[in-house]
């Protein structure tokens, strides 16, 4: 992990050891484990999860000396494969592997949706249907400040809420649903200040 100058926590997975979890993550559901890619766009390695979960499962791992209220977050992930489901998203303001937001880009349905996960229970806010290459590594972004959320995919805002359902500080983490079988490189985070660039 890497810290440059304006307070970016980086997580690139490329000095953790393939087959592990990356240290200071902790997995609430599913199997995330570092892999080798020469694809990813950090270098050499990538997150992923591995699991194949039962349709109601959410797969989650959070970084756990994350802790943000107005929050900046991306990550680049790739759809690997999934029957039930396929891709993957972010969680901020987590209080647990149970309670967070999450936005979500899922290739099979090609939409990308907001959420809040309350004692485990999904409720969408808000949805949008870009048409993107499905094999290829895309960046998902989220901005908070307040009680105001925007949500971008490869560069462009598609999604914009207002939410009080968790206000306090949380982790930042990684989604997948079911069987979705996806990498994730580039984890950036940085507490969030002015607007969204």
């Amino acid at each position: 992990m890497a810290a440059p100058e304006d307070g970016t926590r980086v997580f690139d997975f490329d000095r953790d050891a393939p087959g592990q979890t990356p240290a200071g993550f902790e997995v609430s559901v599913g199997s995330w484990q570092v892999v080798e890619d020469a694809s990813a766009p950090s270098g050499g390695r990538a997150l992923a999860q591995q699991a194949q979960s039962r349709d109601a499962d959410f797969n989650v791992v959070l970084a756990a000396g994350t802790s943000y209220a107005d929050v900046d977050v991306t990550v680049t992930l790739r759809a690997i494969a999934g029957r039930i489901d396929r891709g993957g998203g972010l969680i901020w303001r987590a209080q647990g592997g149970e309670d967070y937001y999450v936005v979500r880009y899922n290739p099979l349905e090609d939409n990308l949706r907001l959420y809040t996960v309350v004692r485990g229970v999904r409720r969408m806010l808000k949805s949008a249907s870009p048409r993107l290459d499905h094999a290829a590594w895309h960046t998902l972004r989220v901005v908070m400040r307040g009680d105001h959320i925007e949500c971008f995919l490869d560069g462009e805002r598609y999604l914009e809420a207002h939410d009080t359902t968790f206000s306090a500080a949380g982790c930042v983490g990684l989604w997948t649903k079911a069987d979705a079988q996806t990498q994730f490189d580039s984890l950036r985070v940085r507490e969030a200040s002015g607007e969204a660039e």
